[in-house]
């Protein structure tokens, strides 16, 4: 049986496995034959959208394995409007509707309401949530 999936990232890149655990879990969905509706990045976990992130060498960026993903299997990459500008984490309307002198969430990544995640939450069979450990 082949389901639907939403997937929420409520943990940032570098301070949880969250957006890690996130990118295995909806990699092994899709190959598996499933499908991912959306991608919901929420809370800390919209710092994964951010095209300034500059991990070690030695280590994976994240950002940029999620847009791998996503050009893979055309997925949606939702990253929650109200969290992100909270943290800084804008897309080039939204800095320039803030009077900011710069952007730092790329095409790929889209930023959109709270909405988007409870329509993808009515209409797919599973919801899958990766926070941080508490």
């Amino acid at each position: 049986m082949k389901l639907a999936f939403t997937i929420a990232v409520h943990g940032g890149p570098f301070t949880s496995q969250s957006a890690y655990s996130a990118l295995m879990f909806t990699r092994a969905c899709l190959e598996a034959g499933h499908r991912v509706h959306r991608v919901f990045f929420y809370q800390d976990g919209v710092h994964t959208g951010n095209a300034l992130l500059s991990p070690p060498q030695d280590e994976l960026n994240l950002h940029r394995a999620w847009l791998k993903l996503k050009a893979e299997y055309d997925l949606e990459l939702i990253v929650c409007i109200a969290a992100a500008a909270r943290r800084g984490v804008v897309n080039e309307s939204e800095a320039a509707r803030h009077n900011l002198s710069a952007h730092n969430l790329p095409e790929g990544f889209e930023l959109t309401g709270l909405g988007q995640l409870v329509e993808a939450c009515a209409t797919t069979d599973r919801v899958i949530n990766f926070g941080p450990a508490d």
